[in-house]
């Protein structure tokens, strides 16, 4: 597709099938998002695709633990409570979702079925990983690095026709992830992103979050007309 297609047709996708995405087709679009530019060619990002039994059990302690201690624990600084604009803008992109899934909003058990979804990576066959170098850990830049990676990676999976969901509650435990994904201990998790072929009966995967206009995110100086 073209970029301003893909870039206005991409939906985040929160239902799969359980067909298997062929490594053959994770390498191709790894090697695509690899190709984001990077702070003076840095490239400071690690991905660890995971499926099957390894992927489980991720899910499993994943919801385990979080559902036991009632806290996440991500290695990397969190920011709290979203406040005004943003948290206006988180509720009502969950008030798409709800009303998609036929969840009242005063549905307690149908919103706490809803997060426990994104505990489990929302049962995605694929979760890919998202890490940088541990000794970038202050570097502002590797997270906006990795940040142009991933939607690099995302993009080229919607143009082959798999979906993804950028996703922090599959890894709120970020310790159960090192330990079944093995990763090095010299690289910090900071993502995940849930990736499989959308399953299209799934209403919530029609929901398209609405957008800023221009007007409310630029300014320009010394531009005349």
């Amino acid at each position: 597709m073209e970029y301003q297609q893909l870039a206005f047709e991409r939906r985040s996708i929160r239902g799969f099938r359980p067909n298997p995405i062929p490594k053959a087709l994770l390498g191709e679009i790894i090697s695509v998002a690899a190709q984001a530019p990077s702070s003076m060619n840095t490239q400071p990002w690690h991905v660890h695709a995971v499926a099957g039994d390894v992927l489980d059990r991720i899910r499993g302690g994943n919801t385990e633990r979080m559902l036991e201690t009632g806290k996440p624990d991500r290695e990397i600084r969190g920011h709290g409570r979203y406040e005004g604009d943003h948290r206006e803008r988180q509720k009502r992109v969950a008030a798409q979702l709800f009303d998609a899934a036929g969840i009242g909003w005063d549905d307690k058990a149908q919103r706490q079925d809803w997060a426990m979804r994104g505990f489990r990576q929302f049962d995605a066959p694929v979760s890919v990983i998202g890490c940088i170098d541990r000794d970038l850990y202050d570097s502002t830049e590797a997270y906006f690095d990795l940040g142009q990676f991933v939607y690099g990676m995302v993009l080229a999976a919607w143009d082959r026709g798999v979906g993804c969901v950028i996703n922090g509650q599959g890894i709120s435990q970020s310790s159960v992830v090192r330990e079944h994904a093995n990763i090095p201990d010299d690289q910090l998790i900071v993502i995940t992103v849930a990736m499989g072929f959308p399953d299209d009966s799934f209403a919530a995967n029609g929901v398209v979050s609405e957008r800023r206009p221009v007007s409310e995110i630029a300014t320009y100086r010394g531009f005349g007309s």
